[in-house]
């Protein structure tokens, strides 16, 4: 197991193993909020499988001050800012989470590492689960995309195609009209509104009915899209709405699963307004609670989170304060009655 660590010691670690936090996933949510916490002096360790969603993409857009930073670029700048404040950084899957007797959780990882937490925020994000089409997966994060946000000024005044069958997929197609004028939606046998044949139409998005046996690619480049019966569409670019499903199969040992999201888009973790789940002391943040947070509102959520969990930390470390603190006053109080009498 690769570890990246610092020689000091992170503040707050009362016992070895045991950290304040555990944060699953080192992308923009999980070390932004490392980053955060270990600014607060707390013990912090991040488990990283080095898995990023974005890994396929050649930067990041849409992140101010960091506009076409390379992914990888961002999450070693990111690892070092951590590691700098005392954060500890392993490259590590983590396989189960599980409810310890100190009140807390212990994080167990794939190859067999334990260590103990008193909170635990996952930030695992989710994984693109792309249509079965031939040629398709292939060109994923290159010319076959899906956020106009993070691509569109890329694929711009390009010839660019849509494949329908998600829930936002003609969504999709009109906002992708925002950056080309060439668009053809392809329908692949699913059923289109009398409104949304209308919509497209009046955007000069031409309709091609009827499924798409592969994408077309020529060296380095799609050509084009084939649909069933054999014609061929040329296109440079593909549109595609893929099922966004979270990492979190590890949670299963404290009862918590995902659930669908209300999009329609694939699943997620739910999260009350703070930040945490369903099972207390669990946290989460980024997308695998938002399926459609780019980076920005990723690493946002992840300080949100962070700074929401370090206040819950405080209120039960005030609670155990104020019981020690009568407690000791109580004493205190017997053994001047004593003395007196």
């Amino acid at each position: 197991m690769t570890q990246e660590r610092t020689s000091e010691q992170a503040p707050g670690t009362t016992e070895a193993g045991r950290f304040d936090v555990v944060v699953v996933g080192g992308g923009a949510a999980g070390l932004n909020a490392a980053l955060t916490l270990v600014r607060a002096r707390r013990s912090v360790l991040v488990l990283d499988a080095g898995e990023p969603r974005n890994a396929p993409a050649d930067a990041v857009h849409g992140l101010l001050a960091r506009e076409a930073t390379p992914p990888a670029e961002l999450l070693a700048r990111g690892r070092d800012e951590v590691r700098g404040y005392g954060g500890e950084i392993v490259t590590a899957r983590v396989g189960d989470v599980t409810r310890d007797e100190p009140g807390g959780f212990t994080v167990t990882t794939t190859d067999g590492r334990a260590v103990g937490a008193r909170r635990v925020l996952v930030a695992t994000g989710l994984v693109d689960e792309l249509p079965d089409i031939p040629g398709l997966s292939e060109r994923w994060g290159r010319d076959v995309v899906h956020c106009p946000y993070c691509h569109g000024w890329e694929v711009r005044d390009r010839a660019v195609g849509v494949l329908g069958g998600g829930p936002l997929s003609v969504h999709q197609a009109l906002l992708f009209r925002q950056w080309s004028d060439d668009v053809v939606f392809f329908g692949r046998g699913g059923a289109l509104s009398d409104e949304e044949r209308e919509q497209l139409a009046a955007r000069g998005i031409r309709v091609v009915d009827g499924a798409v046996d592969a994408v077309e690619v020529d060296g380095d480049r799609i050509t084009g899209v084939r649909s069933a019966g054999g014609s061929s569409t040329a296109r440079e670019v593909l549109v595609v709405g893929p099922r966004m499903a979270v990492r979190a199969g590890f949670l299963a040992g404290v009862g918590l699963h995902p659930r669908e999201h209300p999009s329609g888009v694939g699943d997620h973790l739910p999260v009350d307004g703070r930040g945490e789940t369903d099972v207390a002391g669990v946290w989460a943040a980024g997308n695998v609670t938002d399926p459609s947070a780019q980076v920005g509102n990723a690493a946002a959520a992840g300080a949100f989170t962070a700074a929401q969990l370090n206040g819950d930390l405080v209120q039960e470390e005030t609670r155990l304060a104020v019981a020690g603190y009568r407690s000791r006053s109580a004493a205190a109080a017997d053994r001047q009655r004593g003395t007196a009498g």
